[in-house]
């Protein structure tokens, strides 16, 4: 049988060495390194699910806001409709509206637009 290139032939594979200092160092390196990024990715995941918890705990509170405001805004409406249909029936009978309106000089007669507002001697120039 002709000898193959891929049997197990002691020539052609090395033996690994014994794990020196260095590997081993490597090696310690790599575990601290993994459980600090297993620490890291747990702390990732516990904040992240603190700020899902507490976006829910503001879409609630913005929902009750929401919903108060939707009935604040119907009660005020309600009340601007019967507002303006008391206004309505006021306009119908009100004898002011009805009557035209008086001059000028008779709005402003009782008023005086020259007299001081201080009467101290103090304040007068």
């Amino acid at each position: 049988m002709p000898h193959s290139s891929d049997s197990s032939d002691s020539s052609s594979f090395s033996q690994s060495p014994p794990p020196s200092k260095q590997d081993s160092s490597d090696d310690m390196r790599k575990v601290q390194r993994r459980e600090k990024n297993r620490i890291a990715a747990q702390k990732s995941r516990l904040r992240q699910t603190q700020k899902a918890d507490t976006l829910h705990l503001e879409s609630e509170d913005l929902e009750r806001q929401n919903a108060a405001l939707r009935r604040e805004i119907k009660q005020l409406t309600e009340e601007m409709k019967h507002f303006a249909s008391v206004l309505s029936s006021h306009e119908q009978l009100c004898s002011i509206l009805t009557s035209p309106p008086p001059p000028p000089e008779v709005l402003y007669a009782t008023h005086s637009f020259h007299q001081p507002h201080i009467s101290s001697s103090r304040f007068q120039h």
